[in-house]
C-alpha cells in the first residue's frame, strides 16, 4: 500500500482554509518546517482544542469561551441597545472601532433565497425574544451593504418597528479619504441617500 506524502497531505489540509491556495499553503508548510518542532505542535494543539473550548452564547449567538459571553455579562455595557450582525467576526470588527458600547446579536447569516436561507434559518426569533425582557430601546442593524444584507435589514425593520423601538442602520457611502471621482456609482448613490444635516 502506497504511503501518503506528509508534505502533500499538509498542503492539502491548509488549502481548505478560505483564501489559501496551493502556493500559499506550500509556503506555509515550508515555513513550518523551518521552525522548531514545538511551533507546529503549538499551532496544531490550538486548532485541535478550538472546537472543545469555544461555544455559542445562548443569549446573543456570538462565539465565546464562556456562556454567557463576556459582552453579555458586562454590566458596564448599554443594555438598551443591540447591534445586529450577520457573523461573529462582525462583532470583532465593530468592537475594534471602540465606538459601540451596547450589546450584540448574531443572526448567523443573511436572508438569501438563492442559497436557501430564509428568515427561519436565522436567529431572528431569539432577537425578538430579547426585546421586551432586556428593555431594548434601539436596534442598530449592521448587516453587510449588499443585496442579502439589505434584504435582511428591511425584513428586520418591518418586524421591529411595530414594537415601538428605534431601528437604525449603519450608514453606507464613500469611504473616508476616497476622492469622489474614484468612488464607484453605488457608493456615491448610498452616500447621497444617507446624507445628514450639518
Amino acid at each position: 500500500m502506497e504511503q501518503l506524502d506528509p508534505l502533500k497531505v499538509c498542503i492539502a489540509q491548509l488549502k481548505r482554509f478560505p483564501g489559501i491556495g496551493e502556493r500559499t499553503a506550500t509556503r506555509l508548510v515550508y515555513w513550518l518546517l523551518r521552525q522548531s518542532p514545538e511551533v507546529a505542535m503549538e499551532i496544531g494543539h490550538a486548532l485541535v482544542s478550538l472546537p472543545q473550548n469555544m461555544t455559542r452564547c445562548t443569549n446573543c449567538g456570538d462565539v465565546s469561551s464562556q456562556d454567557p459571553c463576556p459582552m453579555c455579562s458586562d454590566s458596564r455595557r448599554e443594555s438598551g441597545m443591540i447591534c445586529v450582525v450577520e457573523r461573529p467576526q462582525d462583532v470583532q470588527a465593530i468592537e475594534a472601532v471602540g465606538e459601540f458600547r451596547g450589546r450584540y446579536h448574531v443572526l448567523g447569516g443573511a436572508i438569501s433565497p438563492l442559497d436557501g436561507v430564509g428568515p427561519d434559518q436565522l436567529h431572528i426569533s431569539a432577537l425578538l425574544a430579547r426585546i421586551g425582557p432586556e428593555q431594548i430601546e434601539e436596534v442598530l442593524i449592521a448587516t453587510d451593504p449588499d443585496v442579502e444584507g439589505d434584504a435582511t435589514a428591511l425584513y428586520l425593520a418591518k418586524l421591529l418597528k411595530p414594537l415601538d423601538i428605534r431601528v437604525t442602520r449603519l450608514a453606507h457611502g464613500i469611504s473616508v479619504g476616497t476622492e469622489i471621482e474614484y468612488a464607484d456609482r453605488s457608493s456615491v448613490a448610498r452616500a447621497i441617500e444617507n446624507r445628514r444635516e450639518l
